[in-house]
């Protein structure tokens, strides 16, 4: 895959020392790409997998498996106990459902990732954060300077409230950590946002919210690796944050024309605008909670605010301290996602 040949020998030369790392979330999306960078480097993986769920593709590439949930601090003792570093990417990112839910993983269970790295004398932890733990639409690409202000749904909230713990831990509890804000993922095996608008464009269902002519923050998945990899590699990075992302946006309406063009299906051109396509999602949120979630909102303000916002991040403190470069234009990893998307059935993506 474009970009992971970039990644696998990144600093490599310039070690002589194995690396043991720990991957938490290692059988997700940006998880299975950062297996194949970390291996290709030659330092040892081991992964955090859910204690019923299929590691197949983790013990078919040699990853130490350790089954265990974040929520339980003990069953991570076992996980860290030798490694020498732990990149921690598990989150809940449902759409919409109960705070506690997403509470219960994106804070108590990052804090007992944290607690069981300090104990275990882990040398670096990298803490996947995102950019939507800022206030996205202020008219200037956000910095790393900017307060923490998410938009007030569950996954915003809860992933600002660990990146205020992770901050705290490393003041209080010496935690040797480096917080990495990325952009919305996309790439090759993307079901969560690559999928779902290329699923909708082929049913003829895709909209534009507003103009179309707004910047949208998504970022090609192995780009956000190699900003995981340099955050493990640099000494100064400990006790940074950086945004990741594409500071070479494509417009929404642009976006979804490539995604359109490139599974070759009409663009769309139905314009739905933003207030009322933002009020209808509140409904749809209203009814599944209402519902006890039973009934999914099939459309949420958080979605809304995504694609129909303009939404911009500066990259300069990781291009500036990180040697952090954007590698794949997003038009390209539209290309290569939609080469994916087309053929998913007879082709395996990490």
């Amino acid at each position: 895959m474009l970009g992971i040949e970039r990644l696998t020998g990144h600093r490599a030369h310039e070690r002589s020392n194995q690396l043991d790392v720990l991957i938490t979330g290692g059988n997700g999306f940006l998880g299975r790409n950062l297996v194949l960078a970390v291996q290709g480097r030659g330092d040892t993986v081991r992964a955090l997998a859910s204690p019923t769920g299929d590691a197949t593709w983790l013990e078919q590439r040699g990853a130490a498996i350790f089954r265990g949930d974040i929520r339980d601090s003990a069953a991570l003792t076992a996980a860290m106990r030798g490694t020498d570093a732990v990149f921690h990417l598990v989150a809940n990112m449902k759409a919409w459902g109960p705070i506690h839910d997403a509470r219960a993983v994106n804070v108590i269970g990052t804090e007992n990732v944290c607690r069981a790295a300090v104990a275990a004398g882990v040398r670096r932890l990298i803490h996947v954060s995102t950019v939507m733990v800022y206030h996205m639409a202020i008219g200037r690409p956000v910095t790393e300077d900017d307060p923490l202000a998410p938009f007030n749904e569950p996954y915003s909230v809860t992933k600002a409230e660990g990146d205020r713990l992770v901050q705290r831990m490393i003041v209080t509890d010496h935690l040797p950590a480096v917080i990495i804000r990325p952009g919305p993922l996309f790439g090759p095996g993307d079901r969560l946002n690559f999928g779902r608008m290329a699923d909708r464009a082929r049913a003829g269902k895709s909209v534009v919210v507003g103009s179309g002519d707004n910047a949208v923050p998504f970022v090609y998945v192995t780009d956000v690796v190699q900003a995981l990899l340099l955050a493990l590699d640099h000494d100064r990075a400990v006790g940074q944050a950086y945004n990741v992302g594409n500071d070479q946006p494509l417009t929404q309406g642009q976006y979804l024309s490539a995604i359109a063009q490139e599974i070759g299906v009409t663009p769309p051109s139905i314009h739905v605008p933003f207030y009322p396509m933002y009020a209808a999602a509140y409904a749809a949120e209203r009814v599944a909670t209402l519902s006890g979630y039973r009934i999914p909102a099939v459309v949420t303000r958080h979605g809304v605010k995504v694609l129909g916002e303009d939404s911009r991040m500066s990259i300069d403190k990781a291009r500036r301290e990180l040697g952090y470069e954007p590698q794949v234009s997003v038009r390209e990893g539209v290309r290569l996602a939609a080469a994916w998307y087309q053929h998913q059935d007879s082709q395996t993506a990490p």
